[in-house]
């Protein structure tokens, strides 16, 4: 049988799917509950609109259940990391060669990436260009426009 993929978490973001996790199986749950009860009361299930809404949202609700509690029993919590090769957890500041501006991003797991926030994952292209790497290596990812060479300049 095949290992389960772990799934890096910082401390805080573990945090924030467990509080998601108890949000959705209680108050939404029960929320969801009685939305259900009052579409049943209302007759003909076959044509009831509020009915089929509902149990739509009770498959969504319960599948994102089923991948919380699946991520969160095979978490990896991943620390901040210093110096060194770039790791999940890091803090990495890069500049693309050519270019005049620094860019820093936190190496996360996929679950807790939000490139706009400035975390990246480890599974993005950037993200598995960088890890390994050291102050001053150079790393070149496909984009959309071309290749993209950036140089590392602190690792965190």
């Amino acid at each position: 049988m095949q290992e389960p993929t772990p799934t890096y978490l910082t401390p805080e973001g573990k945090l924030k799917l467990e509080e998601e996790l108890k949000l959705l199986t209680t108050t939404r749950r029960k929320e969801l509950a009685e939305r259900l009860n009052f579409a049943i009361k209302q007759g003909d299930l076959s044509e009831n609109a509020d009915y089929t809404a509902a149990k739509e949202d009770q498959a969504f609700l319960e599948g994102r259940i089923r991948t919380l509690e699946n991520m969160l029993r095979h978490v990896s919590i991943i620390e901040g990391q210093t110096g060194g090769a770039v790791r999940i957890g890091s803090r990495v500041t890069v500049k693309e060669v050519g270019g005049e501006d620094n860019e820093t991003f936190n190496i996360v797991g996929a679950a807790e990436a939000n490139p706009v926030n400035g975390k990246i994952s480890n599974e993005s292209p950037l993200g598995r260009a960088l890890i390994d790497q050291h102050i001053g290596d150079e790393v070149q990812i496909d984009a959309p426009v071309g290749k993209i060479t950036f140089k590392i300049v602190a690792i965190e």
